[in-house]
């Protein structure tokens, strides 16, 4: 069981810093090349359509809203992102991608379309419920653990406002 644990642990550890790598160089293009891997994920948060409100988008990517202020200012100023207030509530602010925006997710969407049929194309049917099953338990344990987080961080800033 030990080396079973010492496979997968070397195995998840490789596989994200490759993924982060490797999704870092695919969206350095000579289009695209002012954006970071935050600043994709980003606008892949925002999406295709309409958009969204700077809350949702803060939630969807389980950031504070400072942090994602500050990525938005800088997507904003590189047009790949436009903003604007609620007329009824002014504290709302609504993002939405410019044609700029809406390239470079799609950009993002391709490589992402590459990678899963690279994976697609190596499993025989029958092994596709394993993966799967995999793949789920990953992302309940990293959903559990972000909400985990999210909630110390939570915790530990009522202790410090009750401080002062």
């Amino acid at each position: 069981m030990k080396d079973a644990y010492e496979l997968i642990n070397h195995t998840l550890v490789s596989l994200i810093n490759e993924i982060w790598e490797l999704e870092e160089k695919a969206i350095i293009t000579e289009e695209f090349k002012d954006l970071s891997n935050n600043d994709m994920h980003v606008i892949e948060a925002i999406g295709l359509g309409s958009g969204g409100n700077m809350s949702s988008i803060a939630k969807k990517l389980n950031i504070t809203m400072g942090s994602l202020t500050t990525a938005m200012n800088s997507l904003v100023n590189k047009k790949y992102v436009e903003r604007r207030r609620s007329e009824e509530d002014r504290r709302v602010v609504y993002v939405k991608l410019t044609a700029k925006g809406v390239r470079a997710y799609r950009h993002h969407e391709d490589y992402h379309r590459q990678m899963t049929r690279a994976i697609l194309d190596k499993l025989d049917e029958n092994e596709l419920p394993v993966l799967l099953k995999t793949l789920d338990a990953l992302e309940e344990f990293f959903t559990g653990y972000s909400q985990k987080e999210a909630e110390n961080v939570r915790g530990r800033d009522q202790k410090v406002e009750g401080n002062h």
